[in-house]
């Protein structure tokens, strides 16, 4: 017995560390077979019942219950991949558990984490350099073609995958339409004000891009007030406007009964003096997050100005950033007394309720600020609707990093193969013993040309054998360097040149990818020690323990 006693389970050492990797490994193995053009959905049912259908490896893994740490960390790891860049989240959970699984071989050869570390970081240090070097294309030299194309290789992998033509065209026009510049001669394209509305009916083909913002609400009321307002002068509220009722322990006393209909009469006073100040400064569309009730909804017809109630308070700030109003929500100023200023009020060119499949829609169109666009998808079910929204943000993400960027690289596992050659090179001329660790690096890097050929029923061997053939030879001949351009094609099982075929990704996607898959599979390296301290015994428990315990008889 020890001086020191845990109350807790303690693992050390090699034990533990065999935990982790299966634990990393098995997560990678759920979202495996979702990797590629050609990988196969997730049905995920949660503990109500509720159905997702997704390929998308940052939401598989986010509905996943995962009870191991280790395992949690490839969780997050996803998930920040799908916020920092928003595509590759399936392909950074399998390069982790991949480093981390020959991590593993190289202690059980008695090599020290600390050296297998410094390898690794060694390696993503030399990769992301030759990313950078050799293999990014400038967008520039290929025009805007080479932007749809990144979008069509997001969504290939995707439900809408067989309308990738359709959806990435829609895609590109939606973001060049909220595209800004930065003040320092770059762009910024501001995802969220590219509004996403789902719809389900008719086919996905018959998805549409709105230039304006579509609001997934109804004028307040539908007969009597307009329909269609030219010229908007906006206001975005985010109080009720309804008849002011006393707060909560607030006693009147009165003497008089005829005082009691003059308090009410002031109560829907008050209400109609706001409603006055806010139509007095020109508004004649009104969008608020609180409820109208029929008494305002009189008022704003007698001045034909059209009334929004039970707004979402997001949409209503992107709408205020992109008409330039302000979102107010009180109208008490400094000194105590109700107002409203015309400066709080934003334009737009047109605001009109529109119909579309069972739901009326509201659009603003040309709003004053900055321009803003809205896709409303079309499918057959919400599931289907759902996974049409996941791939359409996702091929948004992509395009943003394109356009931001300027910098694309071949897709279809060119560049890892790409990477493990030159790894292969460069290990060979360490004479240090970080050596083994970035041959490793090097080896694990060829689970992706793997599995997207495994996923596509094709012969993985064969392919990767080919493909790193090529780069090899790219890499030792100049005069064949185009070669390094060289993929798989998955639909015919061969191996194509990725730049003339159009498959492309943000280089900024694979460089985080190697970046943050390094960074998780060194965290979880590191650990060679784990307490699990166990749960305090409550004293005392309830009714049920104490009735089975005997305890209340007698």
């Amino acid at each position: 017995m020890s001086a020191l006693t845990v109350m807790g389970e303690r693992s050390t050492g090699d034990n533990i560390r065999t935990q982790n990797v299966m634990a990393a490994t098995s997560i990678a193995n759920i979202v495996k077979s979702s990797l590629g053009p050609v990988g196969l959905d997730k049905m995920l049912v949660d503990d109500v019942g509720d159905v997702t259908v997704t390929n998308d490896g940052a939401t598989i893994l986010k509905l996943l219950e995962v009870e191991h740490p280790a395992a949690k960390v490839l969780c997050e790891l996803a998930d920040l991949q799908d916020q920092e860049v928003g595509d590759g989240t399936t392909s950074v959970v399998i390069i982790a558990a991949e480093l981390l699984k020959n991590a593993e071989e190289l202690v059980r050869q008695k090599i020290h984490p600390t050296s297998i570390i410094s390898g690794y970081r060694l390696a993503c240090k030399e990769a992301v350099k030759y990313i950078q070097d050799h293999l990014t294309i400038s967008t520039d030299e290929l025009g805007k073609e080479c932007i749809i194309n990144a979008a069509k290789t997001s969504m290939s992998s995707k439900l809408i995958g067989a309308d990738s033509e359709f959806f990435s065209n829609m895609v590109v026009d939606a973001a060049n339409a909220v595209k800004m510049s930065d003040g320092k001669g770059g762009v910024r394209i501001p995802i969220k004000a590219v509004n996403v509305l789902k719809a389900h009916g008719r086919s996905a083909r018959e998805s549409i891009l709105v230039n304006g913002y579509a609001l997934n609400c109804t004028i307040a009321a539908q007969v009597g007030m307009p329909k269609k307002v030219t010229n908007a002068k906006i206001a975005c509220l985010d109080f009720s406007l309804q008849k002011a009722k006393m707060k909560l322990g607030v006693h009147v006393l009165i003497n008089d009964p005829e005082k009691l209909d003059a308090i009410r009469q002031r109560e829907s006073d008050i209400t109609k003096e706001r409603v006055e100040k806010i139509l007095a400064t020109g508004a004649n569309v009104v969008l608020t997050t609180g409820g109208i009730d029929d008494l305002c909804l009189k008022y704003f017809m007698e001045k034909d100005a059209m009334a929004v109630r039970r707004c979402k308070k997001s949409d209503l700030k992107r709408i205020a950033k992109a008409t330039g109003a302000t979102l107010v929500s009180s109208l008490a100023n400094l000194e105590g007394e109700e107002s409203f200023d015309a400066s709080l009020l934003g334009g737009a060119d047109e605001v009109v309720q529109e119909r579309i499949s069972d739901d009326e829609l509201i659009l603003i169109k040309g709003p004053k600020a900055r321009s803003a666009s809205s896709i409303i998808l079309r499918g057959a079910n919400d599931f289907y609707c759902d996974e049409m929204e996941r791939s359409v943000h996702d091929a948004l993400c992509v395009v943003k990093r394109v356009l931001e960027s300027k910098t694309i690289v071949p897709g279809g596992g060119a560049v890892e193969a790409a990477l493990s050659i030159y790894l292969e090179n460069f290990a060979t001329s360490l004479g240090s013993r970080e050596q083994l660790a970035i041959a490793e690096f090097a080896r694990s890097l060829l689970v992706i040309p793997k599995t997207l050929a495994v996923n596509a029923a094709q012969d993985s061997t064969e392919l990767v054998a080919k493909l790193r053939a090529y780069h090899n030879t790219s890499q030792i001949n100049t005069e064949r360097s185009n070669l390094k351009w060289v993929g798989l094609d998955l639909y015919e099982g061969t191996i194509r040149d990725n730049k003339k075929a159009g498959v492309f990704e943000p280089a900024m996607c694979k460089v985080k990818c190697l970046k943050f898959a390094t960074e998780a599979a060194i965290t979880i390296l590191r650990i060679d020690d784990m307490i699990k301290l166990l749960k305090e015994e409550k004293e005392g428990g309830g009714y049920q323990q104490a009735y089975e315990s005997g305890a209340l008889e007698g």
